[in-house]
């Protein structure tokens, strides 16, 4: 299915906002230059409002009839977010995705944007800016590892282990308190468990088959939107815990990502029980 909207031209813009507002203040943020939102991890920087600004701009030049949703844009106008569920065309993004990576001088970060149109997501793309290159998927098209050169890579999930083999990510964070105790205890079934605090590079890591799982309580739409198109065109299976499908307009109810059924059903039996 192809999108609304021009996937290279989208992708080049995320590229170009990087370049201009995100890698230039890497490492060089003053204090002033960070600030807490809604509690003392969930950061802005200047990076982040800046580069989101720049790609406001262009998209109403380039799709004037998208609906923008950006991160930093709902946290001043949050009526927006609700407008996500019946607009035709809407192009989500997060202008840099692993803040308080960025914050920290940590190199791992990203820009991400997704394509919805009539509530269903068609195209999502994943820029790192450390290493100049995309993933990127429109819906039944594949997943790809596209660099700025024309070289392409398809990509495809790892195949299927067992439980006691699997390595994967896990934002425990945002679970209900009074499930994480048996959640963190049952993640002792797995071989392996990590947390990138980066959501894009946590997605390009499965869709590129290094790992077996992802799991998420929070959904907001600037984080997961991408990802989760890019890992089922790369042959994962995802769904909220309720085994419904994960759509846009989803806020809760936790997202679940595997390399095929099976997996996430033993996953979800047998370690997120929520």
């Amino acid at each position: 299915m192809k999108s609304k909207v021009d996937v290279t031209a989208l992708a080049d813009l995320l590229r170009r906002a990087a370049k201009a507002e995100i890698m230039p203040r890497f490492r060089r943020l003053d204090r002033s230059d960070v600030r807490a939102k809604t509690e003392a991890t969930d950061l802005v920087t200047v990076a982040d409002e800046q580069a989101e600004r720049m790609m406001k701009a262009e998209i109403a030049r380039l799709w004037p009839n998208a609906l923008f949703v950006g991160e930093e844009s709902v946290a001043v106008d949050p009526a927006l977010l609700g407008r996500l569920k019946d607009a035709e065309l809407a192009i989500v993004v997060d202008p840099v995705d692993g803040t308080a990576n960025f914050a920290s001088g940590i190199p791992a970060f990203g820009v991400m944007v997704s394509v919805v149109f009539m509530g269903e997501t068609v195209a999502g793309i994943i820029y790192d800016p450390m290493g100049d290159d995309w993933v990127m998927a429109e819906k039944g098209s594949g997943a790809w590892l596209r660099r700025p050169n024309g070289e392409a890579q398809r990509l495809s999930v790892a195949a299927p282990v067992a439980l006691d083999q699997m390595v994967g990510m896990a934002s425990t964070g945002y679970l209900p308190k009074d499930k994480q105790p048996q959640i963190l205890a049952n993640l002792s079934k797995v071989r392996f468990l990590a947390s990138y605090r980066c959501a894009a590079h946590e997605y390009r890591t499965l869709a590129a088959g290094h790992v077996h799982y992802l799991m998420y309580y929070k959904l907001m739409p600037w984080d997961h939107l991408a990802g989760t198109l890019i890992c089922q065109e790369a042959g994962a299976y995802a769904a909220r815990f309720d085994g419904s499908p994960y759509l846009p307009h989803h806020l809760d109810g936790g997202l679940l990502i595997a390399p095929d059924k099976a997996s996430w059903e033993l996953l979800r039996g047998e370690v997120f029980t929520v």
